[in-house]
């Protein structure tokens, strides 16, 4: 199945919608089996099972929605990129961050993806992590 530039332009605003809507398993099912997840400033995961895992983790510490996402896709449709307003409370305390405490934060973002066949098969995240922790107190 080829990925067309408004192919992608969809997949990616049903993956924020899905986020902003807390909907786990619609997010997972836009993944590829084996997508790769790199995360900001950390290592790079892959596989489905382990992404689900990333994001039961973060569901724990944060209750995030996005912003203002623009979506931006190659001609071909291979590559993305998107650009947003993170909007978050830092629930409780992630492991090696400041101490949680109901903290609120609005931080920009942005992503970068490949695509193939209909799925997302890379999803590269970046914000600024010194920011979000100058925000949270730590």
């Amino acid at each position: 199945m080829l990925t067309t530039m408004n192919d992608t332009l969809d997949l990616l605003r049903r993956y924020y919608d899905a986020f902003n809507a807390q909907d786990r398993e619609g997010m997972l099912a836009l993944l590829s089996e084996d997508v790769v997840h790199d995360l900001n400033q950390g290592e790079r995961q892959t596989g489905r099972a382990a992404f689900r895992a990333f994001m039961e983790r973060m569901d724990r510490s944060y209750r995030e929605r996005l912003t203002d996402v623009v979506v931006l896709s190659s001609p071909d449709g291979s590559r993305a990129g998107a650009e947003y307003v993170v909007h978050g409370e830092y629930l409780a305390t992630d492991e090696g961050l400041p101490e949680a405490s109901g903290q609120t934060y609005v931080l920009p973002g942005g992503a970068f993806f490949e695509v193939r066949g209909g799925l997302i098969v890379r999803v590269t995240n970046y914000y600024n992590l010194q920011d979000w922790t100058r925000q949270v107190g730590g």
